[in-house]
């Protein structure tokens, strides 16, 4: 991605969790990205948020205010990439947890398709009732994301 990313990500010992640190106006606010399993082996679920407490699901509502918004994407985006390429079968699967931050992947992955379809295979989902799935299109009004390395 055209953005810096944060330094100092932390992944527990199986890369099941990482966790980072977001600096700007409101201070330190950790986060934590978190690959859960999702039925087959072959798939994981993203979930993303702020740390509220020790042990507990990060909060994937919150809304940090530290102006760095491009950066923490940034960060998600190579934290996907420090996973798959411990996994580099497995499909990452993650949506916005409100409309507005599904709007705001797509929009993220539009401006940077040509740097991450260089490492991931990138499809779009329909999550309605047939949940099609088709190569990721600029502009498709998608409801969830899969990624994968891409094969070298």
């Amino acid at each position: 991605m055209k953005y810096g990313v944060y330094s100092g990500i932390e992944a527990n010992e199986d890369f099941s969790v990482f966790e980072f640190t977001s600096t700007g106006p409101r201070g330190p606010i950790r986060k934590q990205v978190v690959f859960l399993p999702f039925g087959d082996p072959l798939f994981v679920n993203l979930a993303f948020g702020d740390i509220v407490a020790e042990g507990q699901p990060p909060d994937d509502k919150a809304v940090s205010g530290n102006g760095d918004r491009n950066k923490v994407l940034a960060t998600v985006a190579e934290i996907v990439g420090m996973y798959t390429t411990a996994f580099p079968e497995r499909w990452v699967f993650f949506r916005g947890s409100t409309e507005a931050r599904t709007r705001l992947y797509r929009i993220a992955i539009d401006l940077n398709y040509h740097d991450l379809s260089v490492q991931f295979e990138i499809l779009g989902a329909f999550t309605g009732a047939d949940n099609q799935v088709e190569p990721f299109q600029k502009g498709r009004p998608y409801d969830a994301f899969l990624v994968k390395r891409k094969n070298h």
